[in-house]
C-alpha cells in the first residue's frame, strides 16, 4: 500500500526514446510515477523485463501487480509484438486484443496498435490509439490532431476510430532547417517565435496548399531581397508546414466543430495559434492525462 491507497495496476507508456510508468489505484488515481529515457531503443539492449521490474521494485509495487502497456514495447522490434486491430477500430476493443507477456509473477498485457489497410492510404499508429481511448473517457471528438515529429490526425465516429493520417511535419522542419538551403535562412535565429511571420505562413499555405514548395523557397528570397530576419524565416517555415498539415488534416471536415489538439507544452500552443490564425475553433487536451485515462480504461476492461 502506497500513500494509503493499494495499487490496483501499473500503467506503462513505452515510447521509442522514453519510458513512463504510473502506479494506479482502483479508480485510476496516481499513487506514484516515474519517467526515464529507457525507451524501446534502450530496452532492446538492456531487457524490457529488467527495466520494468527495476522501476516497479523502486516504487515498492507488489510482486504480482498487473501491468498494462501501450506504445513501442508492442512493436515488431519491441518486447513482444502486439500486432494491430484494423481501422475502422472500436477503441474499446484494444483491451480485448491485448497481448500477454510471459512473466513469473505478473500478468502483463501490451495493447495493440491500429492499422489502416487502405491500399491508397496505408498507415499505422502505436501509442496514439491509447490516447484517443483516453480522450473518449473524457469527451468524444470527431477530429483530433496529435502534433509531433510525425503528427497524427484522427477521425472519430463515436468511440470508433474511422480513419487517420500521419504527417511528417516535425521531421520535415528539422530536415529543411538543417540540410537544405534554408539552413542559411535560419542561421542565427535565437529569439522567440515571430508570430506575425508564423501566422502569415499558416494563412498563405492553408488557402493554397499546393504552393508549399514554392512558398518555402520564397523564404530565402525574402532575406536576400528584403532583409527578412532569421527568426522570421524559422517561424515562416513552421507556419507553412503546419498550415499545409491543417489543410490536409481538415479536408472534408466541418470547420464549425472544434479541433481537439491532443498535446502538451509548446506544440499545443503552436497548433492553437495556427487554428486562431484561421479562425478555427479548437480545444487543447493534455496528452499525458489522455494516455493515463486510456490505460486505465483498458486495465478495467482486462481486469474487471
Amino acid at each position: 500500500m502506497t500513500n494509503g491507497i493499494a495499487p490496483r495496476f501499473a500503467a506503462v507508456d513505452w515510447g521509442t526514446s522514453s519510458f513512463r510508468i504510473w502506479l494506479c489505484g482502483a479508480k485510476g488515481e496516481v499513487i506514484a510515477e516515474r519517467r526515464s529515457g529507457e525507451g524501446m531503443t534502450h530496452a532492446r539492449d538492456n531487457g524490457f523485463g529488467n527495466i520494468l521490474d527495476a522501476h516497479l521494485a523502486d516504487m515498492a509495487a507488489p510482486n504480482d501487480l498487473n501491468v498494462v502497456v501501450c506504445g513501442m514495447a508492442g512493436a515488431r522490434q519491441g518486447w513482444v509484438e502486439a500486432g494491430y486491430i484494423d481501422c475502422p477500430a472500436p477503441l474499446h476493443h484494444l483491451a480485448d486484443r491485448a497481448t500477454p507477456v510471459a512473466h513469473p509473477t505478473r500478468d502483463i498485457r501490451i495493447l495493440p496498435g491500429v492499422a489502416q489497410r487502405d491500399p491508397q492510404h496505408p498507415d499505422v499508429i502505436r501509442g496514439e490509439e491509447t490516447q484517443l481511448l483516453g480522450l473518449l473517457a473524457h469527451d468524444v471528438a470527431s477530429v483530433v490532431v496529435m502534433p509531433g515529429t510525425h503528427s497524427k490526425w484522427a477521425r472519430m465516429d463515436g468511440s470508433t476510430l474511422t480513419s487517420f493520417s500521419t504527417h511528417m511535419t516535425g521531421e520535415l522542419f528539422q530536415a529543411l532547417t538543417s540540410a537544405t538551403l534554408l539552413k542559411h535562412a535560419v542561421e542565427g535565429a535565437t529569439g522567440p517565435t515571430d508570430h506575425a511571420a508564423f501566422t502569415a505562413g499558416v494563412r498563405e499555405i492553408f488557402e493554397t496548399p499546393a504552393a508549399w514548395s514554392s512558398r518555402l523557397f520564397e523564404i530565402r528570397g525574402r532575406q536576400l531581397l528584403f532583409g527578412a530576419s532569421a527568426d522570421g524565416a524559422k517561424a515562416r517555415i513552421s507556419g507553412i508546414l503546419i498550415g499545409a498539415e491543417l489543410a490536409s488534416g481538415l479536408a472534408g471536415a466541418s470547420q464549425q466543430q472544434p479541433v481537439r489538439i491532443l498535446s502538451t507544452g509548446g506544440l499545443a500552443d503552436l497548433y492553437g495559434k495556427a487554428c486562431d490564425a484561421l479562425d478555427l475553433p479548437f480545444l487543447i487536451e493534455d496528452a499525458d492525462a489522455a494516455t493515463l485515462r486510456g490505460l486505465h480504461a483498458a486495465a478495467t476492461r482486462i481486469w474487471p
